[in-house]
């Protein structure tokens, strides 16, 4: 797998193309904007999301579809409220053997369908697979130790893609759990957001850690009803990015949440963003499919209220200490 394709020229795509163009690879970067297609070229990097990073020589930037037509590894790296329509626009011109490898986390809004879900409706029968996990782009652009999980039901499948994206300072460690790895990075966004929260209300650091232990609480809980395994929730695609997640502020989601503690309002907030913050879009979808499957996610609809429905911090707050004292695990 010389050959890749990185759909997605944002952050975390730059970061993977620069990564895998670094360790050798022939990458294509696809952008949706032919204009930052251009400016990359002309530059030799990404101003608009990695900026100071000189892109390798072997890195190509296109907003050609046509491009795309020799790779032989695909990685979708779009926001996950858009890969469905990407992935369907592209499709005619994606080699049809080559694998696609997951990179966004979410669920989709309308739908309820995690990423995997949404690429084998528009991409039918192409192999898939999920790399997700503790991941900072600028960290990993520039060649900083990182681990990652990534799922893969067909085992000689997935051996071949760590040795095609892996390098000793990326790590991907081997799962055939496609749908925990994907649970555990959509929710962690939403305990992120808050995190975020906690932090910009400044209520303490007792009050953060409790957040992320319920937190993960409610990913197993949610990723134990879709059929996760529970390992892959306390692994890097879990407890892993949901650490890192939730301790810094470096994190879209966290950031996000730290504003609104500060009493911004998220309608404002996202509007001013350059780039897509997963957890508001992800915290309606699992609400939704919470509701649908009879669980309790009192974090996670307080999130939804917050971040979508006007809903007022102190109120949600109060919500949450109110709740019936109960046992540990439940």
């Amino acid at each position: 797998m010389q050959r890749i394709a990185v759909i997605g020229a944002g952050a975390w795509g730059t970061a993977l193309a620069e990564m895998l163009a670094a360790g050798g690879r022939d990458v294509r970067l696809w952008c949706r904007r032919p204009a930052l297609a251009e400016r990359i070229t002309a530059g030799r990097e990404n101003a608009d999301y990695l900026a100071g990073l000189r892109l390798s020589a072997n890195l190509t930037a296109t907003a050609a579809a046509a491009d795309l037509g020799d790779a032989e590894l695909v990685l979708m790296v779009t926001p996950a409220q858009a890969l469905g329509e990407v992935a369907a626009a592209l499709a005619p011109h994606l080699p049809p053997a080559a694998p696609v490898l997951i990179c966004a986390k979410g669920i989709e809004r309308e739908s309820l369908r995690l990423m995997s879900e949404v690429a084998e409706a528009v991409l039918p029968g192409r192999p898939l697979a999920v790399l997700s996990g503790p991941t900072f782009a600028t960290e990993v652009a520039r060649g900083l130790p990182t681990a990652v999980t990534l799922a893969c039901r067909d085992e000689a499948l997935g051996r071949q893609l760590v040795q095609a994206v892996g390098r000793p300072h990326f790590r991907p460690y081997l799962s055939d759990d496609l749908v925990g790895a994907q649970i555990g990075g959509a929710l962690k966004n939403i305990i992120a957001i808050a995190c975020g929260i906690v932090e910009g209300r400044r209520l303490g650091e007792n009050a953060r850690a409790a957040l992320m232990t319920r937190g993960l609480a409610e990913m197993l809980r949610f990723g134990r009803a879709k059929g996760a395994q529970a390992q892959t929730l306390m692994g890097l695609s879990g407890l892993g990015d949901l650490a890192l997640t939730c301790n810094s502020a470096r994190s879209r989601n966290m950031s996000l949440g730290i504003a609104l503690g500060q009493g911004g309002k998220a309608e404002a907030i996202l509007a001013n963003r350059p780039t897509v913050t997963e957890g508001v879009a992800t915290a309606a979808a699992v609400v939704r499919a919470a509701r649908e499957l009879k669980l309790e996610m009192p974090i996670a609809a307080a999130v939804d209220r917050i971040c979508n429905a006007g809903g007022e911090i102190e109120s949600e707050i109060g919500g949450l200490l109110s709740r019936p004292f109960t046992v540990e695990g439940a």
